[in-house]
């Protein structure tokens, strides 16, 4: 294997995805793998990897794959050292980005609401079980 690249194996194994689940973002145009061995095997990066793992994180807040790709190409578009965004760009990519993470912040709090009468509904029925006979 070439040196710095991981063959898809090991990306699941530090991401926490499937292979048929990394293979799906990559059909969806998400994540693309950085280079192909001789024998045609996906090679990933670190940042392949660290692009992965910001997808496996959006998932849980129930964001789109358009909302996601969106995402990435913000993020891909600040990030462009090559070609750096002019300053009326980037402001509408921040402001973008920004409106990214109060969705992401604001379905954090839904998720801690829905844990915590979830762990009270738990806690009764242990009470329900404690309860003498």
């Amino acid at each position: 294997m070439t040196k710095g690249r991981m063959q898809i194996g090991e990306v699941a194994e530090r991401t926490g995805l499937s292979l048929r689940t990394i293979r799906h973002y990559e059909e969806v145009g998400l994540v693309v793998p950085s280079a192909r061995s001789k024998g045609g095997f996906r090679l990933y990066t670190d940042s392949d990897v660290d692009r992965l793992k910001v997808i496996r994180r959006m998932k849980p807040l129930d964001f789109s794959l358009e909302e996601m790709r969106d995402l990435l190409q913000v993020t891909d578009r600040l990030a462009a050292a090559d070609d750096p965004p002019a300053a009326g760009e980037r402001e509408r990519l921040v402001e973008r980005l920004d409106s990214y993470r109060k969705v992401a912040e604001a379905r954090c709090e839904t998720l801690r609401a829905r844990l915590e009468m979830a762990e009270e509904f738990a806690a009764t029925l242990r009470g329900k079980l404690a309860e003498p006979g």
